[in-house]
């Protein structure tokens, strides 16, 4: 078994190296970074000695009974619905683990995460796809969906809000995928990692819904992405068993000090989403400026949630080149073919916080500088 290389994250990496040049992250999908001290101050006094006093021991594999509480409330379920994991991308690898059967597939959208497709396939799973296209403001075609959908169908992942494209299902059309995977004995399994965060019409969380399997994790909406928790929600007695059996021989535990800052954070959540809402609206605001004014050579659809935009290059070229000549610059974009669409480039818009608008500002002036997507290929 081998596993491609992974482009996105080794070409995010650069940003760690220790002569990079990058002066502003733009390629990351996080939301504006805490730092343990805002994040403790949140709390009030008392909540540094009571993390010093913790013992560096094993957790519950369950996760601890506080944070299923915790989540259980902001998911509005009971708290034996949530198992929780070191990261959503434990929840994923489980759920593929647990649907490697003989002959077996999963649908999934594209583009997408790109470990999707690489655990699935190296799990001997085939990947069927269903399209997220620009000249179709990248919705879901759920009648394409349900053309995919077979007896050897194991799940079915959507993503809402969706990372790369910022694309949101609707409450209705999830309703509707739900009942159709229902009738079918498929498992629909939500990830919804960006969850609350939209920018129009709000929606509800997917773990109201009793066939489905929700997916989330501090590291997006909740802008913590280095205390690797995640957790996941299922109304499926014989499913929990299942992910927690997996997770004894995976993981077997979080950390003692990620889960008891986890509880902390979500009983401020509050906080914290409205930080990433307010930073995320007021640099989505800027790009609305900046795609105006630069439209005859970047096209994009505005993303209706998430912290992540992704534009093209109205050439049609590759913007590998594109974005290797900003990085240069100082500024790190995510080149498309990350995720299998060369003349796309991902722009996250949260990550880089307050410095946003000086990270934009060089981007006009690259933009200004270089010219044709011909010089920039050989810059």
């Amino acid at each position: 078994m081998e596993l491609p290389p992974f482009l996105l994250d080794r070409w995010i990496e650069q940003k760690q190296d220790p002569d990079s040049k990058i002066e502003f992250d733009l390629a990351s999908s996080t939301g504006p970074v805490w730092t343990l001290r805002e994040l403790l101050a949140i709390g009030g006094e008392g909540e540094l000695e009571a993390l010093l006093d913790a013992p560096i021991s094993y957790t519950a594999a369950l996760g601890t009974p506080a944070l299923r509480a915790a989540i259980a409330d902001l998911e509005g379920v009971d708290a034996e619905a949530v198992q929780v994991v070191t990261g959503a991308s434990e929840a994923l690898l489980i759920l593929f683990f647990l649907s490697a059967e003989q002959g077996a597939n999963v649908v999934l959208p594209d583009p997408g995460f790109p470990a999707n497709t690489a655990l699935a396939e190296s799990l001997g799973i085939a990947v069927r796809y269903y399209h997220l296209l620009a000249e179709s403001q990248f919705r879901v075609d759920p009648d394409e969906i349900r053309r995919l959908v077979d007896g050897n169908t194991r799940l079915l992942l959507v993503n809402s809000p969706h990372n790369p494209t910022g694309a949101v299902m609707s409450d209705k059309e999830i309703d509707g995928l739900h009942e159709f995977c229902a009738e079918r004995g498929v498992q629909l399994v939500c990830d919804q990692v960006y969850h609350p965060i939209y920018h129009g019409a709000e929606q509800r969380t997917s773990a109201r819904l009793p066939h489905a399997t929700v997916i989330s994790d501090f590291s997006k909406a909740l802008c913590l992405s280095g205390l690797r928790i995640g957790w996941m929600v299922d109304h499926d007695a014989a499913r929990r068993e299942r992910y927690l059996n997996a997770r004894n021989y995976f993981t077997i535990t979080a950390n003692v000090f990620g889960e008891r800052l986890a509880v902390l954070a979500l009983r401020h959540s509050a906080k914290i989403y409205g930080r990433a809402r307010e930073v995320s609206a007021r640099n989505l605001a800027l790009l609305d400026e900046v795609f105006a004014r630069h439209s005859a050579r970047l096209q994009w659809v505005r993303p209706r949630g998430g912290m992540t935009a992704f534009p093209r290059l109205a050439s049609g070229t590759d913007a590998r080149a594109f974005c290797r000549g900003l990085a240069e610059r100082g500024v790190l974009m995510t080149p498309g073919d990350c995720f299998g669409q060369p003349a796309h480039f991902r722009l996250g818009f949260a990550a880089s916080g307050e410095r946003f608008a000086a990270a934009v500002e060089r981007f006009e002036d690259f933009l200004r500088t270089v010219g044709s997507e011909k010089s920039i290929s050989a810059s």
